[in-house]
């Protein structure tokens, strides 16, 4: 394999750049660096294998082994050269998913879920009152607490919820239920919504109690290739309006919102601007809008973060990802304003020799 930049030897976080850089447009000749996720398949052997770190797995029941994972994984942020820690955990709400080998070569034997589409769990006023709705216990936050203890000088820490409100409502009833039961039983979708924002909000204020966090980075895919997955107008009332108190309960903690979404939301993007009041938004696909394009749409008025479509990432060889990152870094660069990096993820269909290209170049 190609010798690569990262790991860094000597790491010099700055998330005191990274939000100069993002939020207040700094001038900058290199950009930072920003990822949503990256899949354990290609973390595991950066760990192992580049870093020279001994690996642990997370076991349930066992502490010790928990703490050295999460060591492990704040040692990947760092030494990849990001300026933060990326972490997601979420409360339970059962729901039910389709579960299959994962087809990823790295991942031959690996289980993977599909979110179920037809019926969830919820699909009467009479499931609504007998479901196990989850209760916040501090337990949950002790993974956050620990990462924030482990921080290296420089670092600092975006976390979220895992899985967003629109994400969790649409699994609850299943998404073709959830569409007809905006027409059907428009009170049950209210009430089902409002319970799980209500614990999204609660939690959120838990994570904007530790130290070292300077933004919730929260995930909810809303739309598909063409548009939002449900109507607008449904989208802006149920959801968005959720969005709208994430967004002022981390601002009112002095930290930053910053949304994860997949697909093509130019249909509600002005809501999620100027009413629910993002500071950055991240998820790009080129056959939507290469992020050069919505940077030039919207970069004067909140962040753009990543950008490099997975496709490349994905199927294009070591020296094309070479190429089309530096060609994004030249478009986005100018002006501030952005962070690069994937335009969606780092899933474990990916090459790892890709993804360090992208990082390897980035940091040119």
């Amino acid at each position: 394999m190609t010798k690569f930049r990262v790991p860094l030897a000597h790491p010099k976080p700055d998330i005191e750049r990274f939000m100069q850089v993002v939020i207040q447009r700094h001038e900058t000749d290199r950009p930072p660096l920003v990822e949503y996720i990256v899949d354990g398949i290609l973390y595991r052997p950066i760990v192992e294998n580049l870093m020279g770190r001994k690996w642990a797995d997370y076991l349930p029941d066992d502490r010790k082994a928990q703490e050295a994972y999460w060591d492990n994984y704040v040692a990947f942020w760092h030494c990849m050269g990001y300026d933060f820690v990326r972490l997601e955990m979420g409360l339970p709400f059962p729901s039910g998913s389709r579960i299959a080998e994962d087809s990823a070569e790295a991942a031959k034997g690996r289980m993977r879920g599909w979110a179920e589409t037809g019926k969830g769990p919820i699909q009467s006023r009479e499931d609504y009152e007998k479901y196990p709705w989850p209760k916040i216990e501090d337990e949950h936050f002790w993974p956050y607490e620990h990462i924030s203890r482990r921080l290296p000088e420089g670092m600092g820490m975006f976390s979220c919820h895992g899985g967003g409100i629109f994400e969790h409502v649409s699994r609850l009833f299943g998404y073709e239920t959830l569409c007809l039961m905006l027409y059907d039983d428009p009170g049950l979708v209210r009430d089902v919504t409002d319970r799980v924002g209500e614990l999204l909000l609660a939690y959120h204020r838990r994570l904007c109690r530790i130290p070292g966090v300077v933004a919730i980075f929260q995930g909810d895919d809303m739309g598909f290739r063409s548009g939002p997955l449900i109507g607008a107008d449904h989208m802006k009332e149920y959801f968005l309006s959720w969005h709208k108190r994430f967004a002022a309960s981390a601002h009112e903690s002095g930290r930053k919102y910053f949304l994860h979404s997949c697909g093509n939301l130019e249909q509600i993007m002005e809501a999620i601007i100027s009413d629910v009041g993002i500071d950055a938004k991240h998820s790009y696909e080129d056959a939507i809008v290469p992020v050069a394009e919505f940077k030039k749409r919207y970069g004067s008025r909140i962040g753009i973060l990543g950008g490099i479509d997975v496709d490349v990432l994905a199927r294009r060889s070591p020296e094309e990802v070479r190429a089309h990152v530096r060609k994004t870094i030249e478009e986005c660069n100018p002006g501030g304003g952005w962070a690069v990096g994937s335009g969606n993820s780092i899933p474990s269909y990916i090459p790892l020799e890709n993804y360090l290209t992208m990082l390897d170049e980035s940091l040119a």
